[in-house]
């Protein structure tokens, strides 16, 4: 069975994630111990609250070095929700910038729409290729946030690098931002898959199926 380990680092309702994930098929470990991290087939990252709050959470329990040690062996990991947020540059946040894993370019900055926090099932426009989206691409997905990532990371990454661009779906809220990206071993979705139904079912069936 595969093996999923849920990064124990103090973010709050991560058991529906767990009970998610078991749902699907995956042996669940909500941990973060830093053999079982390694360990295991994937990791899952997740984060509600402020972008600086879960990165001082992370970084107690080293999360952003077992992250790191994961990604450099090609070790699959998923970002949710905050858990995505974290994995760009930095965050910006009632006024006050944090530095994230950068692991992506990107700023996550306040949604410039007319109502926030964004709150409730929204379409998204997942590109071709994606793993995470097969079959659920047509789909509504479960948002709860105020900040995002507005900008493309595959743009910044373009030119030169000879590394694939990333897949990079999106969605709307006063104006289009970042929903989801998939590059190589590390995947994250700015929704919640665990309160998405059966999409969200769909999604993490696919991600785990990935790991395989």
């Amino acid at each position: 069975m595969t093996r999923v380990v849920v990064l124990d680092y103090g973010s709050g309702n991560v058991r529906s994630a767990v009970r998610a994930l078991e749902r699907v098929g995956a042996e669940v470990e909500l941990t973060a111990d830093p053999d079982a991290v390694l360990a295991a087939d994937g990791l899952v990252v997740p984060g509600v609250g402020a972008f600086s709050a879960v990165m001082d959470g992370l970084r107690s329990v080293r999360g952003d070095m077992l992250v790191e040690r994961r990604l450099a062996g090609g070790r699959p990991v998923l970002g949710i929700c905050v858990g995505l947020q974290v994995m760009f540059t930095s965050g910006e946040e009632n006024g006050r910038t944090a530095e994230g894993l950068g692991q992506w370019p990107g700023r996550v900055e306040r949604l410039d729409a007319p109502v926030v926090p964004h709150m409730g099932w929204s379409p998204v426009r997942a590109p071709a290729g994606s793993v995470l989206f097969e079959g659920v691409g047509d789909e509504r997905f479960y948002f709860v946030h105020s900040y995002a990532v507005l900008t493309d990371p595959g743009a910044a990454l373009a030119g030169d690098n000879p590394l694939t661009p990333p897949l990079v779906t999106w969605a709307d809220h006063g104006s289009p931002f970042v929903a989801a990206v998939e590059n190589g071993a590390l995947s994250a979705t700015q929704f919640h898959p665990e309160k998405s139904g059966d999409a969200g079912a769909q999604l993490l069936r696919n991600w785990v199926a990935s790991l395989g």
